[in-house]
């Protein structure tokens, strides 16, 4: 039998230990070594490096849609606190370090989260989506990802025609999203919504050499002890300016494997996906 949390034996005591462990996590943040993207600048910068948007509500969850609404609450007040945020050379993003400000005036609704392995609300839920969009916008720029963590389970398919495996988890004082600007080039985040997006985009100071794609690769399924996986390969391709075959079929200049993604599909799949044994 595995040992019990203090926690789980005294619940009561599990908002002091969570608050405990926010503060800890951003004190040590005021004494590293980073240096923090802290600058907005609401003048957009010239040069537009990628483009991502992701369909706001999601109606395969099987939860009332009241919960997609008060995501999207959530997310509009988690995005002001990134907007035109500017990432200046050899500074660092981390989404904790602007998105605590969020609720500075107002609050959170309740909203969809996955504790414990089991979906369930809690304030400030579906905040995912805003730290899956932004680690797709930085995958497809040479801004270097320093923490990450992706979902171990997916309780329910994506309406969106996103890059399978581009997700990053995000728990205030656990998990974070951190991306590291070891460039000569200073990047700015814009978000915006209308009723059935949200759209992020990357811009930059000045042109890039290359543009990017994020792509899969070696996609499977397998089933082991009574799960089903799902594995792939998360690209980058890399094309020049000159270089006009992005949209048709031609080759990169460069393309780097940036990392194998795994995840646990907790809902059923489509009859014409193979699912090896």
């Amino acid at each position: 039998m595995s040992r019990k949390r203090v926690t789980e034996l005294f619940p009561f005591l599990l908002p002091l230990r969570v608050r405990q462990k926010v503060f800890c996590y951003y004190a040590k943040m005021r004494f590293d070594s980073n240096t923090y993207a802290q600058a907005i600048q609401k003048e957009e910068l010239p040069n537009q490096v990628c483009q991502v948007r992701s369909l706001l509500r999601n109606e395969e969850t099987g939860f009332d849609m009241v919960y997609q609404e008060n995501k999207i609450h959530n997310l509009k007040l988690a995005a002001q606190t990134v907007e035109h945020l500017l990432i200046h050379p050899g500074e660092t993003f981390s989404f904790w370090q602007r998105v605590r400000h969020a609720e500075d005036h107002d609050s959170y609704r309740d909203g969809l989260v996955i504790i414990d392995g089991r979906l369930t609300t809690i304030p400030g839920g579906g905040m995912c989506q805003l730290s899956n969009l932004l680690f797709e916008l930085f995958l497809q720029t040479p801004l270097t990802i320093t923490e990450r963590t992706g979902h171990k389970k997916r309780e329910f398919p994506s309406q969106d025609d996103t890059v399978i495996g581009a997700d990053a988890t995000v728990h205030e004082g656990w998990l974070d999203l951190k991306v590291r600007n070891y460039t000569e080039y200073t990047f700015q985040i814009a978000i915006s919504f209308d009723h059935e997006f949200v759209t992020g985009r990357i811009l930059s100071s000045k042109p890039l050499p290359f543009r990017y794609r994020v792509v899969n690769q070696n996609l499977r399924y397998y089933r082991k002890d009574g799960c089903i996986y799902e594995e792939t390969d998360v690209c980058r391709q890399a094309f020049t300016k000159e270089d006009s075959s992005e949209d048709s079929g031609g080759h990169p200049a460069e393309e780097t494997v940036l990392f194998t993604n795994l995840c646990q599909i907790c809902y059923p799949l489509p009859s014409n996906i193979p699912v090896e044994e």
